[in-house]
């Protein structure tokens, strides 16, 4: 009988960190593979890594900042005592293989994998690495990246192109169920959907609300717009429903969905490709983060895939005038994303993984 294969998988810290794992499972799973997560104690990716009922464990894991904080002196003990948790634990588990998916928490086992002779495949969203990714490299046998410009920052022997793996579910959602979900009269104007990533965004969240009766007049509007950010001033506006977040129900949303307003996370950004949605991107600025969202957005501007609008030009009036450009010509939008030859990455990343838990 052949003996079943296993892998641990890790990545944390956001949304973006964990959600291509997630994505990867259940080919995983069917291709026999026995799948254990290691992630933080009580970081994000714990609840939804349980939600999946695969194992979960926790260990010990410090940020490493660019800039002074009195945390930057505590932290390496804690990636220390990580590291030597995640040694003792691949010990025990002997997994053929490790997959990290980025984020602090996953610095400590990939180096632990190097350790304990056992081949890491890492995968980079951003169009640059990230720090954690970056010091993971070296304990990594293949680099996967989203981005063709992504290759020219890593070793050549280690990258490889594959794109970002979307959940399967994602492709099957029902835009009636969203229609009645939102609360929709019918279906007789185009829906504008609006993601402001994991925590909400307040800029775009309030600069669309400013010009609420304007999109009205002319769309029906799902806003994603954060915990802790819904209007009840707003409650019950015909043509406008307001959620916190979506789960399940998002892939409802994005079948209903016409054209999208989004942050440019790496993995947002695929999955509007994937699903060729229109779209306007609002990066986060550079004051802000490292620049990624930034460097994704104008990739994508450059396929034709999407409109950026920048944080910083950000008024009523530019946000009216970008929606209103989109969907006037989504068609060219649409055209760019069908011809834009689209990987399949799960099935590229499984075959790696396959080749290098041999």
């Amino acid at each position: 009988m052949e003996k079943k294969k296993k892998i641990v998988m890790t990545g944390g810290g956001t949304a973006g960190h964990v959600t291509p794992n997630i994505a990867l499972m259940p080919a995983l799973q069917e291709a026999g593979y026995d799948i254990t997560y290691i992630g933080s104690y009580n970081g994000m990716e714990k609840e939804l890594i349980e939600a999946q009922n695969i194992p979960y464990i926790g260990i010990s894991s410090g940020k490493l900042r660019r800039y002074f904080d009195w945390k930057n002196f505590t932290d390496p003990f804690k990636v220390l005592k990580g590291y030597s948790q995640a040694i003792s634990l691949l010990k025990k588990i002997k997994p053929d293989v490790v997959f990290s998916k980025g984020g602090f928490v996953s610095v400590p086992v990939v180096l632990a994998a190097k350790h304990c002779h056992i081949p890491a495949i890492i995968h980079e969203s951003d169009i640059t690495p990230g720090l954690a990714n970056r010091i993971a490299i070296r304990g990594a046998q293949k680099v996967c990246c989203n981005f063709p410009e992504t290759m020219k920052y890593l070793p050549a022997e280690k990258a490889v192109l594959t794109g970002s793996p979307i959940r399967r579910e994602l492709f099957s959602g029902n835009a009636d169920a969203a229609i009645h979900l939102c609360g929709f009269p019918d279906h007789s104007k185009p829906v504008l959907l609006i993601v402001g990533g994991s925590s909400g965004s307040k800029v775009i969240n309030d600069a669309v609300r400013k010009i609420l009766p304007e999109l009205l007049e002319q769309f029906y509007i799902i806003h994603l717009c954060g915990k802790g950010n819904l209007d009840n001033q707003l409650t019950g506006v015909i043509g406008y429903a307001q959620f916190e977040y979506a789960s399940t129900e998002l892939t409802d949303l994005f079948a209903l969905a016409d054209i999208a307003i989004s942050r440019a996370g790496a993995n947002s950004i695929c999955e509007l490709l994937a699903l060729h949605k229109p779209n306007i991107l609002i990066p986060l600025s550079a004051a802000a983060s490292r620049g990624d969202q930034i460097l994704n957005a104008q990739s994508f501007e450059k396929q034709g895939f999407s409109y950026v609008l920048k944080e910083e030009n950000l008024t009523e009036q530019s946000l009216l005038d970008a929606v209103r450009d989109v969907y006037k010509n989504r068609n060219q939008y649409l055209k760019a994303m069908s011809e834009s030859g689209q990987m399949d990455s799960i099935g590229t990343i499984l075959e790696l993984i396959k080749k290098e838990a041999k």
